[in-house]
């Protein structure tokens, strides 16, 4: 494996100013990477090896006269395929896309990433409109897991945790609605951030409403900071995007946690986690304990909304479907439908009913937050099961919120959530720590994030190739 696969964008940048290492050098790294992974892992629906190469001469051009345009440009990128995309088609794993366009318009995160200089590799698999918890449709097929190509790698942005923890691009765009970005960071032992609700623009509006964010799927948490930089920035076509920040989420990010306040919550009193899961998170939190957090474990701080939730989600998928006739739907994944059917029967009454539980979960993590500065819980209570399964149970695969307890409810208070590795199983899996913030405190977020990521180290590319060794080996 080259050396620049696994180099986080942080390292590619110091790399290029260095003159180590060109851009297109990394980008065609990145693409060879995808030529020999990709047809197993099925992570990408379009690959642009000539627009990326074009990209990355451009950019090995600003660093060679010293005008690059920051940390992000020259960086092999990847894009979730629900996001919009300029000359290239926005297929969102579903049949009912025409490919043919037009395609003449990016969305605020894209647009951003270009105008940063970043170098965009392709587009990212995704569920059917990105409706569950694990990543294949109808159109594409099956993504799976770089640790293990039998497991999936989660969803929704399953594509982009794929490309990632494979080297297939240095970092990616998600989206996130009940834990599209922080579940599958967790499954391939990677770093997920959703950030504040309003602080990533969106457009066009996502069916999902106030539930749906973008964010960063990287190698690192200081480079899920570089890229916040970049995609954090308003847009004028998203009324409710948050003003321009004049304070870059890398400033303090090495500041430590010593003094912190965490709040530590196994389950939030709802939960059920497997006991290794468990396990690693609790030493986790023992860590942040010994780098100087003030860690205590707190009492349940709400009852499951999972109800109020699926009522959302429902209605979004109801949304997404709702201009397609009964004809149109036979090719649709059946789940998709069945949520989409259970959306149609929704009233006003419970849609605002759902709302105003939303409401409540902020009153209540506000307060929380008078106490606390980060609460800490696990991603997600289970490991990656197998590839194709739309959950690690028996459970219908419209209620695939049911084994993801501890994501959702942060997008329905639209708090910044991030997801970090935290070790690995005895079969060598990885699994996910999930620290949370009060609205806005976003960089506090990543900074205790980054305390621990630099306390323990972590490449996913290295451990997930040492485990396919590993497996190798045991099957020789």
């Amino acid at each position: 494996m080259s050396d620049l696969v696994g180099m986080s964008a942080a390292e590619l940048a110091q790399a290029y100013e260095r003159r180590d290492v060109s851009p297109v050098e990394a980008t065609r790294e990145a693409l060879a990477a995808i030529e020999e992974r990709d047809a197993e892992l099925n992570a990408f629906v379009l690959v642009d090896a000539d627009s990326a190469l074009r990209a990355a001469a451009e950019s090995e051009a600003r660093w060679s006269a010293g005008t690059q345009l920051g940390w992000a440009d020259g960086v092999p990128t990847t894009v979730k395929d629900l996001e919009r995309t300029r000359g290239w088609p926005t297929l969102r794993g579903s049949w009912l896309a025409d490919e043919s366009g037009p395609w003449t318009e990016d969305s605020p995160s894209v647009a951003r990433l270009r105008e940063a200089g970043a170098v965009l590799v392709g587009k990212t698999t995704t569920p059917e409109f990105g409706w569950k918890g694990t990543t294949d449709s109808p159109r594409f097929g099956v993504t799976r897991n770089p640790w293990d190509p039998a497991l999936t790698p989660g969803g929704s942005s399953g594509g982009s945790s794929a490309a990632v923890a494979a080297g297939m691009g240095t970092w990616s765009v998600g989206t996130d609605g009940g834990g599209s970005v922080r579940l599958p960071a967790a499954f391939t032992g990677t770093v997920g951030f959703k950030p504040t609700g309003d602080l990533v623009s969106t457009y066009p509006p996502g069916s999902n409403g106030p539930l749906s964010h973008r964010g960063p799927i990287t190698l690192s948490v200081l480079d899920a900071a570089v890229l916040l930089d970049v995609i954090g920035r308003p847009d004028p076509r998203d009324w409710a995007a948050a003003p321009a920040r004049d304070r870059s989420f890398v400033v303090g990010i090495d500041a430590g946690v010593s003094g912190l306040r965490v709040g530590y919550s196994p389950d939030l009193g709802y939960g059920r986690n497997d006991p290794e899961v468990a396990s690693l998170v609790a030493a986790a939190v023992g860590v942040l304990a010994e780098l100087g957090a003030r860690v205590t474990e707190v009492e349940p701080i709400f009852d499951d909304p999972v109800e109020a939730f699926q009522t959302l989600w429902w209605s979004g998928a109801a949304r997404s479907l709702g201009s397609y006739g009964p004809e149109r739907l036979e090719r649709v994944d059946p789940g998709l439908v069945e949520c989409a059917e259970r959306g149609r029967a929704v009233s006003a009454v419970e849609y605002l009913d759902a709302m105003a539980v939303c409401a409540d979960l902020g009153l209540r993590m506000g307060r929380f937050h008078e106490s606390y500065d980060v609460l800490v819980t696990p991603t997600v209570p289970t490991v990656a099961f197998e590839a194709g399964r739309s959950g690690p149970g028996t459970e219908p695969p419209h209620l695939w919120a049911s084994w993801t307890p501890y994501t959702y409810p942060f997008n329905m208070t639209r708090q910044p959530a991030l997801s970090v590795p935290c070790g690995v199983t005895r079969s060598g899996l990885p699994v996910g720590l999930q620290l949370v913030g009060a609205r806005h405190r976003d960089g506090l977020v990543l900074r205790a994030g980054r305390a621990y990521e630099r306390h323990t180290g972590w490449s996913p590319v290295t451990e997930a190739s040492r485990t396919r060794d590993t497996k190798r080996g045991q099957s020789r």
